[in-house]
């Protein structure tokens, strides 16, 4: 049996070595279109391979999935994080859990995952070619030829594992073999707001906020950096996930709540407040943060509300008090664009689920195509999720059923 791996990334290796463990016997070779390998896999992390999230239910794993979360659900009881844990570590690659729960190799270098996969690949016997695009599928009988820059060759069964594409037309040859196309859009970046003075406090860290887009469901917590160009950190990364149709749709122009202190109920905002207010009514507002905001964003948040931060906590008003409840909780900033999260280009849509039956990962149009990672209209939030989405497709595709 001869088996084409179209793509040289993380779940094109993945994949390779996984037939190859299925089938011994098979002649498998991976094809990459240029001439750098796992350059993807190289820089993600900042250069330490965020393989996977070492969170530890199934349940909780596929709700980092915005597209995609539903289908996931089912292969991960085949092979989840906690298998590609196993993968790794046993192939002598150990692994360390950080407290978010993101998961890289103990060296923090994602050149152990790389040397891992080509010292696989040849105790498996596996080809590697590179400058070695395929533009073309053509079914014939019961096998595919394949277009590999000039020449034409013959394969049993063919996985791809070409990873997403900035452009729908990224995947005009799969298109044109029958299969549905979801349009690529960016997911994953950070929000720029060139007209809001809040950028002034470039560096600050909010732990456990919550941002909404206006005017929309979608929502995204945790940690909120605040950058010199908007806002960044895994709430609003999570929220550019979940929000990309939408925020491509809105041209990126849009109004973003902050909910500074991810209580989404007011009265116990206002309750904390007068809480403060009679426990320190003597001591000065720039002194006494709720909620133990940081110092520059506290500062920020009473000279938007107008409040000098040496009127004292005895001082306020109802009103005053509504008035600060309303900024900690629902405060307001005007997003004008993106920006690229690191070097880390992410995009949903690909070829759509429908396309692709779910649990073997093969083509329903096309029999002995098979499909992984980002090519799919399948995508996570940061923190190792595409990565694992990658792996557990690749090991399910390999089975080739």
């Amino acid at each position: 049996m001869r088996v084409a791996i179209i793509g040289g990334g993380a779940g094109g290796f993945f994949s390779a070595i996984a037939v190859k463990e299925n089938y011994p016997n098979a002649e498998v070779v991976i094809l990459e279109k240029s001439k750098k390998l796992l350059s993807k896999v190289k820089i993600s992390g900042g250069g330490r391979c965020n393989v996977t999230n070492g969170c530890e239910s199934i349940s909780k794993l596929s709700e980092a999935y915005p597209r995609g979360s539903r289908q996931l659900r089912k292969l991960f009881g085949t092979f989840n994080n906690q298998h590609v844990i196993k993968w790794f570590e046993s192939r002598g690659v150990p692994l360390v859990t950080q407290d978010d729960g993101c998961v890289f190799p103990v060296s923090q270098d994602s050149q152990s995952i790389i040397d891992c996969f080509y010292k696989e690949c040849k105790r498996l016997g596996i080809s590697i070619k590179t400058s070695a695009g395929v533009s073309k599928i053509t079914p014939f009988k019961d096998r595919l030829l394949l277009k590999i820059g000039e020449n034409e060759e013959y394969f049993d069964k063919v996985i791809v594992a070409t990873g997403g594409s900035p452009k729908q037309t990224g995947f005009d040859w799969l298109e044109k073999l029958g299969h549905s196309i979801s349009e690529p859009v960016p997911s994953l970046f950070t929000f720029n707001m060139p007209n809001e003075s809040i950028t002034d406090l470039m560096g600050v860290v909010v732990e456990n906020a919550l941002v909404s887009i206006e005017g929309t469901k979608f929502k995204g917590d945790g940690p909120l950096l605040i950058t010199h160009w908007g806002m960044s950190g895994p709430a609003i990364l999570k929220l550019s996930s979940f929000g990309a149709r939408v925020l491509h749709q809105m041209a990126y122009q849009c109004k973003v709540h902050v909910n500074w202190v991810n209580e989404v109920n007011e009265a116990h905002v206002q309750t904390a407040l007068i809480k403060l207010s009679k426990e320190h009514a003597n001591k000065q507002l720039g002194t006494i943060r709720p909620y133990y905001l940081p110092v520059r964003l506290w500062h920020f948040l009473l000279m938007k509300c107008e409040i000098n931060k040496i009127t004292t906590w005895g001082q306020l008003s109802k009103k005053t008090i509504n008035k600060l409840v309303n900024v900690l909780a629902n405060d307001s900033y005007s997003v004008s664009g993106k920006t690229t999260f690191k070097e880390e280009f992410v995009t949903c849509g690909g070829v759509s689920l429908e396309s692709i039956t779910i649990k073997t990962m093969q083509s329903k149009v096309c029999e002995n195509l098979y499909f992984t990672g980002e090519v799919v209209d399948i995508d996570g939030v940061t923190g190792g999720y595409n990565f694992q989405a990658a792996w557990t497709t690749a090991f399910i595709a390999a089975k080739l059923n």
